[in-house]
């Protein structure tokens, strides 16, 4: 049975990783407010663009997740600037993501899926900027932010109502709720995708020759091929890491597999609608042109990067799973398990106090 041991490979590999990023995202949830946000990434130009895509990149949020946050910057007075390079930053890569990354990629890949993830942020937030009115952001009196469509199972008000809720609590309860939400909300999230991208993996590990997939799977027009798909799709940075492992293993270059890992996690067809809306028809065509254009030539950079070191990324992926005995994958993946069927997770988190 190639597919099902594909499968189950990349299933054990990721388990443990996954689960030490949950616990991290849980962390960061609880200590970090919104309200901490709106601060660091206040004023205009080139460093407050900078800070908010730094300071998003280890947030566990995705693509729907992050755009109320960003809203609420944007309408607290926030520019563009910083509150899209927060939007693209924040779902493009984050500290589960990056650990499952690691797992499955490799090191170098990790570092330049985090470095790309910054870089198309601060991009695109500099080239949106430019298209600012002379009076921007609508005040929060005048305006009400709206859902972010479908594909979140956590509603857009969830943030706002955490962030409210976190200055009442206690440091044991503020952590008891980030992992509450590390382990509820955003593993719901993730869960569906999370199964299909394993599925996908598999499948192009043990069903496609490599040969096929290196022959179309470099350059920059296969490059702007796999943006193109990307970009509408709705799939968190963490499920899109095992396609993206599949694809690699599989035989297309690391830079291409970097391009499906920007484009893919950072927008939505639901982001795209809601950000034409605030910000403009001209907003939204440098919003895509920056993501597309970084996305290509950051691909381009990785892989010329991978050929002039002589990189032997697929021995780098088999170094990381030796690190993990395999008694510690085999009890990842049966807590991971467990934690994604709510009946059985309703029984664990019993014992956490309830932060709703």
């Amino acid at each position: 049975m190639p597919l099902l041991n594909a499968i189950l490979a990349v299933a054990l590999s990721a388990a443990p990783w996954l689960l030490l990023g949950l616990v991290m995202a849980g962390l960061i949830k609880a200590l970090v407010s919104e309200a901490l946000l709106q601060r660091w990434v206040g004023g205009h130009g080139l460093g407050s663009i900078a800070r908010a895509a730094v300071i998003g990149a280890p947030l566990p949020l995705c693509s729907c997740g992050a755009i109320p946050t960003a809203l609420a910057m944007y309408r607290g007075g926030a520019s563009r600037g910083p509150a899209t390079a927060f939007l693209i930053g924040t779902p493009g890569i984050g500290v589960d993501s990056m650990a499952i990354t690691y797992a499955l990629l490799g090191p170098f890949m990790a570092a330049a899926r985090a470095t790309s993830a910054v870089l198309t942020a601060i991009v695109t937030g500099l080239l949106v900027g430019r298209t600012a009115p002379a009076s921007e952001p609508p005040s929060a009196e005048t305006r009400t932010a709206q859902g972010c469509g479908g594909g979140c199972s956590s509603g857009c008000d969830d943030t706002r109502e955490a962030s409210a809720e976190t200055a009442s609590q206690g440091l044991a309860g503020r952590l008891a709720g980030g992992l509450r939400y590390a382990f509820t909300d955003i593993l719901d999230d993730i869960s569906l995708w999370l199964l299909v991208g394993l599925l996908v993996a598999g499948g192009l590990i043990a069903l496609v020759p490599p040969q096929q997939l290196a022959e179309l799977g470099s350059g920059p027009g296969a490059m702007l091929l796999m943006a193109v798909i990307g970009i509408p799709l709705y799939m968190c940075a963490t499920a899109a890491t095992p396609i993206a492992a599949g694809l690699l293993l599989a035989g297309v270059s690391p830079g291409t597999v970097l391009v499906f890992l920007i484009a893919a996690p950072v927008t939505s067809l639901a982001t795209l609608g809601v950000f034409r809306r605030e910000m403009g028809n001209r907003a939204l065509v440098a919003y895509l042109a920056g993501i597309l254009a970084s996305a290509v030539l950051l691909g381009l950079g990785v892989d010329a990067v991978a050929s002039w070191w002589q990189l032997d990324i697929t021995r780098q992926i088999e170094a990381v799973g030796e690190l993990l005995p395999a008694w510690v994958e085999w009890l990842g993946l049966v807590v991971l398990t467990g934690l994604a069927v709510k009946p059985l997770r309703r029984t664990l988190s019993g014992h956490l106090p309830h932060h709703a």
